[in-house]
């Protein structure tokens, strides 16, 4: 059977902490299941609320809400459209063609025959969205790393917040070396896992799920040669501290997950620790950097 469209209802606010609270309001308002609720950051720094309804809203209540919750002035923005309903995976293949990064290419498995074969290929399903080479952060990481590999052989590894595992599964790949990946999300534990076997390199990928840096096998597997963390701008900069204890002395760190304007803060995070800026990539609004650590 046919899903039925999705109601949407949008509108712009300028802060992200405006964001995440309007977000909470709306939250409490909606029972589970009413309304799937998101806010999302723009390269411009401007932020979208959205909310997704399986059934037409009602609209005067709803510019009341906004209002309320928002403030006056964001109901002028507030706008309503249906999304037809549609096999997004499908729909996400046909579209998805395979992504060059360096030695690097990232591609979903209709595309496996269409990789050199001078290339390391990194097989990521569209179905698993973030991660799959097409975002302008994976594709700055693996951009990076490829860069790091040309002059040195990192022995020690570390892919924090691996998400679907594609930074951890590159470097197993061209190091044919131990990798430990880690992520908060338990989910997400799973389909890295599942990811590294698809390119066989299940037997040097090691996931873990762990908060930051609290699990023990950090500091067993540790110090780190090189890190890989395509995250956020504020854990980045929050784990600048224990990023660098568990860095080996000229060990480096590849950080993405920020938008261009975020960079210059992390950066001063880390230089504060001693870790010096060596590569700043921008790609589609988002900034990648490499770092060295001094001693």
């Amino acid at each position: 059977m046919q899903p039925s469209p999705t109601h949407r209802a949008s509108f712009s606010i300028g802060s992200e902490i405006a964001a995440k609270r309007v977000v909470d309001v709306l939250n409490e308002v909606f029972f589970e299941g009413d309304a799937a609720v998101a806010a999302f950051e723009q390269p411009n720094g401007q932020w979208d609320v959205a909310l997704h309804f399986a059934d037409a809203p009602d609209q005067a209540w709803l510019r009341e809400l906004i209002a309320t919750s928002a403030g006056i002035e964001f109901v002028d923005t507030l706008a309503f459209d249906t999304i037809e309903a549609k096999d997004w995976v499908k729909a996400s293949l046909e579209d998805l063609v395979p992504v060059p990064a360096g030695r690097f290419v990232v591609h979903g498995s209709h595309d496996r025959d269409r990789v050199a074969p001078n290339k390391l290929a990194i097989e990521i399903e569209a179905a698993l969205a973030f991660g799959t080479g097409h975002h302008g952060t994976t594709r700055g990481c693996l951009l990076l790393l490829d860069h790091v590999l040309k002059s040195s052989r990192p022995r020690n590894l570390l892919d924090l917040g691996t998400g679907t595992g594609v930074l951890g599964i590159a470097a197993a790949k061209a190091l044919h070396r131990a990798v430990l990946a880690s992520d908060i999300d338990p989910a997400s534990v799973r389909v890295a896992a599942e990811n590294a076997s698809l390119n066989e390199v299940g037997h040097h990928v090691r996931l873990i799920c762990a908060t930051g840096f609290a699990a023990p096998d950090f500091g067993r597997c540790g110090p780190f040669d090189l890190v890989l963390a395509n995250i956020l701008a504020n854990p980045l900069r929050q784990l600048a501290g224990p990023m660098t204890a568990h860095l080996a002395p000229g060990g480096r760190v590849i950080l993405s997950g920020l938008l261009t304007h975020q960079a210059p803060a992390v950066i001063a995070a880390y230089r504060a620790r001693g870790l010096v800026p060596l590569k700043h990539l921008r790609i589609e609004g988002w900034s990648s950097l490499l770092l060295r650590k001094l001693s």
